[in-house]
């Protein structure tokens, strides 16, 4: 039978975010969740049969814009530098809600195998292919070398798209460098390094 049409599971997983945000999908109370959803714990179970099921539906609430944005900006419509400086900017577009999900996905991932498991199997079907998809193109057309695996060029491609990205946002005003970038222009910064490393250039 189908679920009526309620507010009562979108209250569920925005209570739910919270909760797990500051204590953890693990340490979260189904009931307070209840609670602070105002409704019951049985509307909980009814719409989100396990604490797992609640967690990925407080993800895919995120997720599911952001892989939006990957979609488009990592489209086959244009030339794969292209597309890696598109992929870049998104990622130094990341708002608040979406550097709040990254962090709760890391801690969990890290925290829970099933979790780990059923993001994977998620992303799966998500932003992977899209990368993957891209590596491929850059391979077959000489983008990316040959001397490199496409795991090594997919690893260095994300590495510098979410790792420094999000560092930087974190640490922001921390860091040493009085004129240090961020946004696009870091964006285009990153991109330069995947395609020609850091080591000097000679002068033209």
């Amino acid at each position: 039978m189908a679920r009526p049409r309620t507010d009562i599971a979108p209250r569920i997983v925005h209570a739910a975010r919270q909760r797990f945000l500051r204590e953890g999908v693990d340490g979260a109370s189904l009931r307070r969740i209840a609670r602070d959803a105002k409704t019951s714990i049985g509307m909980v179970y009814y719409y989100f049969p396990t604490k797992d099921d609640l967690f990925l539906a407080v993800v895919e609430e995120v997720y599911v814009a952001l892989l939006a944005d990957l979609e488009v900006a990592l489209a086959p419509d244009a030339p794969v530098p292209v597309r890696v400086q598109r992929f870049y900017e998104r990622i130094a577009r990341l708002h608040d809600d979406e550097l709040l999900m990254v962090r709760l996905v890391l801690r969990e991932a890290l925290t829970s195998t099933s979790r780990l498991d059923r993001l994977i199997e998620r992303f799966q079907r998500g932003h992977i292919p899209l990368l993957i998809r891209m590596v491929q193109d850059g391979t077959a057309n000489g983008t990316f070398g040959a001397q490199h695996s496409p795991l090594t060029v997919a690893l260095s491609l994300v590495s510098l798209a979410g790792p420094a990205q999000l560092i930087r946002r974190v640490i922001e005003q921390r860091l040493p460098f009085v004129e240090a970038p961020k946004g696009n222009d870091l964006a285009a910064e990153l991109a330069d390094v995947l395609f020609n490393g850091v080591a000097a250039r000679p002068q033209s």
